[in-house]
C-alpha cells in the first residue's frame, strides 16, 4: 500500500474515533441534565431528597428518646417532604444525596446513635456534639460508614472504649470525640486514617497507650488535641526513632497546633519529636510537670500562641528565648519557678494580646519590657511579690486593654480616679493601694478591690446614670466610710457584691432590692443599723446573705421564705434582731448554714428543722456545687468551735452548721432535730433552754461540734450521745445536769469543763458516781482482799481501772528485772573465781548435751 493512503486511513481512522468520544461525552451530558433536571424540577409532585434517605432520618429521629421541638422540621406531612430542608440537613446541590448532617447543640437524647444512619451512604459529615446518648458506647457500626470525611462527637455523653473500627474510614479528615467518658488502650486504629489532619480525644483516658508512636505515623496531621488525656512520658522506641525521624524532619509534617494541657508530662523530651519551627502556630503544654521548657521553643519563628502555665518549669528566661518569636500573641508562663533575667531596655520583637505572668517570680519590680505591649488585651501580674508604686506609664499602657489583674502582691499607692474606660475587669486585690476607688465605667464587669487601704466614700459609683454592665464588686476588708450609695438599680446584672469590713454606716439602700439577679450579698463587719427593706425579696436568687456585725434592728422578717429556692448560707448574727424566729425560715431547704447567734430574739425554737433537706443526709449537695458563683466568694465568716473562724471556697460548701446560741430562747429543743444527720455543728448556748437533751440525739452521726451550755437543760446526759464518734467539741456546762455520764470513746476525753456547773453530773472525767469508787472494809476480810471489783454498769471505770493495775504491775516487772539481773551478774562482774566457776559449770553442760546428742543419732542410724 502507498504510504499517501496509508496516512489517509489513519487520519479517517482518528476522526471516526473522535466522533465517537464527542458523540459519549454528548450522552453523557445529556444525562446529567435529565438527572439534574428530574431531580430539582419545580412541579408539586417532586421530592428533591432521596426517597430512602428520608425514611432513614425518620427512623433515627424515632429512635430518639426526644427531640422536642428541634426536629419538628422532620416529619411525613406534605409540607416536610423535602429532606433537604430539613434543620441540621445539607445536600449535594448536584446529586440531591444527604452529604452533611448537623445537629450539635440540638439537645437531643437517646440510648444510642441509630444505625438507620448507614443508610445514607453519600454522608460526609457527621456532627451528633453537645446531645445526650446515655453514656453508652460509640456504635462498632460508625467504622462502616467509610465515606465519611468530619466526625464530630464532642460531649455527647459517650463512655466507654473507642471502637478500633474508626480506623476503617480511611477517608476521615477531621476527628472529634472530646469531653466525653471515653477510653482506649491500643491507638493502632490511628496508623490507618492517612489523610487525618485534626484529631482531638480530649478528656479520654489514654493512659495505657503509647500515643506518641502512632501519632507520629499521621503524616497529615496538622492538629493535635490531647488535653486532659492522662497521656504520661512514653519511651520512642529505636525502630519508631529510624522510621519517623526522617518524616518529623521533613517538610511533609504540618503540625501547626499541639494541645496537651493537664497531663501528667514530666519531660518535654517526647514532645520534641512532635516539634517543627516553620509549621507551629499553637502549643498549650499548661497543666503538667513539666521542668523544663523545649529545647527548640525559641526557634519557633511562626509561633503565636504559647501556654505553659502551671507546671513546675525551673531555669532562667532570657531575651534568647524570645528573640526569634516575631509573631507572638499570646503568652502565659504563670504558676512555675522561672527566673527572669531580661535587660530594662530589650524591646521585644512581638506585640501581644494577652501576657499571664502569674505567680512566676516576676518581682520585686515591675517588668519595664511590658511597657512596649502597647496593643495588649489581658494582662496578669498578680501573685509576684511586686512591691513599691506602680510605675506612671503603666496606667496609660495599651488603649486597648480590657482585663488586668495585679492582685496579691505588696504595691502601694494610688489608681488614678480616670483609668482606661475599655477595662471589663480589674482585680487589684490584696494589695497596700490607698486613696479613693477610681470611677466606675459603663463597660466595667469585675470591680475586685478587696483587701487594701482604700478610704472615703463610694458615692462616685452613683455619677453613672446609664446601666451598668457590672457583674460582681468586691470592696471589702478597706476603710471606706460614709453611707451606701442607693443607686443599685442601675446595675441590673450584678450578681455579686461584698462590702464587708468596712466602716459604712446608715441603711441597707432599697435599691438594693431591685437588683433581681443578686446572688452573694455581704455587707459584714460595718456599722449599719435600720431594719431589712423589704425590696429585698425581690432578690429571689440570692444563695449567700452576710450581714453580720452590724447593728440592724427589727424582726427577722416572714418574706424571708422568698429565697427559698436557692438560698444556703443565711448569717444574721452579732446584730440587734429580736421576736421569734418566724416559721416561714423553715421554707430555705436548701440550708447549709443558718447563723442567728447574738441577737435578742426570744421564744421558741420552730419545729420545722426537718425541712432542711440538705442537712437531713451526710454528704454533698447531690454532687453540685452549693454556690453557683462560688469562685467568686473568697471566704465566709461563721462560728465554729467556739470562734469565728474563715472559710474558704470549697471547704465553705462542705460546711452545715446551725448557731442560734447567745439569744433568749425558751422552750425545749425541738426533738426533730435529731433528724439532721448531716449537721456539723448545733450551737444553742447562752439561752434559756428547759427540758431535758433529746434522748436520739446520737442520730446526729456528723455532729463534730456540740454547745449546750449556759442553758437550764436537766435530766441525765442520752445514752445515744456516746454513738457520736466524730465529736471534737462538746460543751454541756452551767446546765442542771444529773446523773452518770455515759461511757464511750469520746464522752471521757473531754475536759472537765465541759461538764462544769452541772451539780449532780458524775462518772468520768469527773468524780465517780457513788456506789463506783472501791472503799476497803476494816471488820471484812473478803471484801479487803477484793481490791479489783469492777462496776457492772460502767465498763469505762471498769476499762481505767484494769489500764491503772497494768500500769503498776508493769512498773513492779521492770523494777523486778533490774534487781533480779544486777543481783545476779553484779556479784559475777566483781569476784573472779565466781565468774570462773560459773563459765566453767556451762563449758561442761555443753560437752554432756554435744556428746549425748552423737551417741543417739549413731545409734538411731545403726537401727
Amino acid at each position: 500500500m502507498k504510504p499517501k493512503t496509508r496516512t489517509s486511513l489513519a487520519q479517517g481512522k482518528k476522526m471516526f474515533e473522535r466522533k465517537v468520544i464527542s458523540s459519549k461525552f454528548l450522552v453523557f451530558i445529556l444525562l446529567l441534565c435529565f438527572e439534574c433536571c428530574h431531580v430539582f424540577s419545580s412541579g408539586d409532585d417532586v421530592i428533591e431528597c432521596m426517597e430512602s434517605e428520608r425514611e432513614a432520618l425518620l427512623g433515627f429521629k424515632k429512635d430518639l428518646i426526644n427531640s422536642g421541638d428541634v426536629l419538628s422540621s422532620w416529619g411525613i406531612e406534605d409540607d416536610k417532604r423535602d429532606c433537604c430542608k430539613w434543620d441540621g440537613v445539607e445536600c449535594s446541590n448536584i446529586t440531591a444525596h444527604v452529604i452533611r448532617l448537623r445537629l450539635d447543640f440540638f439537645r437531643l437524647v437517646g440510648n444510642n446513635i441509630s444505625s438507620f444512619l448507614l443508610e445514607l451512604h453519600y454522608l460526609e459529615y457527621l456532627d451528633l456534639s453537645y446531645n445526650d446518648f446515655g453514656g453508652n458506647k460509640i456504635p462498632q457500626f460508625v467504622g462502616s460508614m467509610k465515606q465519611l470525611q468530619h466526625l464530630n462527637l464532642i460531649s455527647s455523653n459517650f463512655s466507654g472504649v473507642i471502637p478500633p473500627q474508626l480506623g476503617n474510614l480511611t477517608n476521615l479528615r477531621t476527628l472529634d470525640l472530646s469531653l466525653n467518658n471515653l477510653r482506649s488502650e491500643n491507638l493502632d486504629w490511628l496508623s490507618h486514617l492517612s489523610l487525618l489532619s485534626r484529631l482531638d480525644l480530649s478528656d479520654s483516658n489514654l493512659s495505657d497507650t503509647n500515643w506518641l508512636q502512632h501519632i507520629l505515623k499521621l503524616r497529615s496531621l496538622e492538629e493535635l488535641l490531647l488535653s486532659h488525656s492522662n497521656i504520661q512520658d512514653v519511651l520512642v522506641t529505636s525502630s519508631v526513632v529510624d522510621d519517623d525521624y526522617l518524616f518529623v524532619n521533613s517538610s511533609s509534617l504540618s503540625l501547626s497546633v499541639i494541645n496537651l494541657s493537664e497531663n501528667n508530662l514530666t519531660s518535654s523530651h517526647a514532645i520534641d519529636y512532635l516539634f517543627r519551627p516553620n509549621h507551629l502556630r499553637e502549643l498549650y503544654l499548661g497543666g503538667n510537670k513539666l521542668k523544663r521548657l523545649p529545647t527548640s521553643l525559641g526557634k519557633f519563628s511562626k509561633l503565636e500562641t504559647l501556654n505553659v502555665s502551671f507546671n513546675s518549669l525551673q531555669g532562667t528566661i532570657t531575651k534568647s528565648n524570645l528573640t526569634r518569636l516575631h509573631r507572638l500573641k499570646w503568652l502565659d508562663l504563670s504558676s512555675n519557678s522561672l527566673t527572669f533575667h531580661i535587660s530594662p531596655g530589650w524591646t521585644p520583637p512581638f506585640q501581644l494580646d494577652y501576657l499571664s505572668l502569674a505567680s512566676s517570680n516576676t518581682g520585686p519590680h515591675f517588668p519595664k519590657w511590658i511597657r512596649t505591649q502597647s496593643s495588649v488585651n489581658s494582662l496578669d501580674l498578680s501573685g509576684n511579690n511586686i512591691s513599691g508604686e506602680v510605675p506612671k506609664w503603666f496606667w496609660s499602657l495599651s488603649p486597648s486593654l480590657r482585663t488586668l489583674n495585679l492582685s496579691h502582691n505588696q504595691i502601694s499607692g494610688t489608681i488614678p480616679h480616670f483609668i482606661s474606660s475599655k477595662l471589663t475587669s480589674i482585680d487589684v486585690s490584696f494589695n497596700n493601694f490607698s486613696g479613693h476607688i477610681p470611677l466606675l465605667y459603663p463597660n466595667i464587669e469585675t470591680f475586685q478591690l478587696s483587701q487594701n487601704m482604700f478610704s472615703g466614700s463610694i458615692s462616685s459609683i452613683c455619677t453613672i446614670t446609664t446601666t451598668l454592665e457590672l457583674f460582681s464588686l468586691d470592696l471589702s476588708n478597706n476603710q471606706l466610710t460614709g453611707e451606701i450609695p442607693d443607686c443599685w438599680e442601675y446595675m441590673y446584672q450584678l450578681t455579686f457584691l461584698n462590702l464587708g469590713n468596712n466602716y459604712f454606716s446608715g441603711e441597707i439602700p432599697r435599691t438594693l432590692g431591685s437588683v433581681s439577679s443578686l446572688k452573694v450579698m455581704r455587707l459584714r463587719n460595718n456599722n449599719l443599723w435600720g431594719e431589712l427593706p423589704s425590696t429585698l425579696k425581690n432578690c429571689q436568687q440570692l444563695e449567700l446573705i452576710d450581714i453580720g456585725g452590724n447593728m440592724l434592728t427589727g424582726n427577722i422578717p416572714s418574706w424571708i421564705s422568698a429565697f427559698s429556692q436557692d438560698m444556703a448560707y443565711l448569717i444574721l448574727n452579732e446584730n440587734r434582731f429580736y421576736g421569734s424566729i418566724p416559721p416561714e425560715i423553715c421554707n430555705l431547704t436548701r440550708i447549709h448554714v443558718l447563723d442567728l447567734s447574738r441577737n435578742n430574739l426570744s421564744g421558741q425554737i420552730p419545729r420545722c428543722f426537718n425541712s432542711f433537706t440538705e442537712l437531713l443526709d451526710k454528704g454533698t449537695t447531690n454532687g453540685q456545687d452549693l454556690l453557683s458563683y462560688y469562685y467568686y466568694v473568697e471566704s465566709a465568716s461563721v462560728q465554729w468551735k467556739g470562734r469565728e473562724s474563715v472559710y474558704r471556697k470549697r471547704t465553705l460548701r462542705l460546711l452545715k452548721l446551725i448557731d442560734l446560741s447567745s439569744n433568749k430562747l425558751v422552750g425545749n429543743i425541738p426533738e426533730i432535730i435529731s433528724s439532721l444527720k448531716g449537721l456539723i455543728s448545733l450551737n444553742l448556748s447562752r439561752n434559756s433552754l428547759t427540758g431535758n437533751i433529746n434522748r436520739n440525739i446520737g442520730q446526729m452521726e456528723g455532729l463534730e461540734v456540740l454547745d449546750l451550755s449556759r442553758n437550764q437543760l436537766s435530766g441525765t446526759i442520752p445514752t445515744s450521745m456516746a454513738k457520736l464518734q466524730f465529736l471534737a467539741v462538746l460543751d454541756l456546762a452551767n446546765n442542771n445536769l444529773s446523773g452518770k455520764i455515759p461511757s464511750s470513746t469520746q464522752l471521757q476525753t473531754f475536759d472537765v469543763s465541759a461538764y462544769a456547773g452541772n451539780c449532780e453530773l458524775c462518772g468520768p472525767p469527773l468524780e465517780f458516781c457513788p456506789g463506783d469508787k472501791l472503799s476497803p472494809h476494816t471488820t471484812d476480810q473478803g471484801k479487803r482482799n477484793n481490791k479489783e471489783m469492777k462496776d457492772d454498769e460502767d465498763e469505762g471505770d471498769f476499762i481505767l481501772m484494769r489500764l491503772s493495775f497494768w500500769k503498776e504491775v508493769g512498773i513492779s516487772i521492770v523494777f523486778g528485772f533490774i534487781v533480779g539481773f544486777w543481783g545476779f551478774v553484779g556479784p559475777l562482774l566483781v569476784n573472779k573465781s565466781w565468774r570462773v566457776a560459773y563459765f566453767n559449770l556451762w563449758g561442761r553442760v555443753g560437752d554432756w548435751f554435744y556428746v549425748t546428742t552423737i551417741v543417739f543419732f549413731r545409734k538411731l542410724w545403726r537401727a
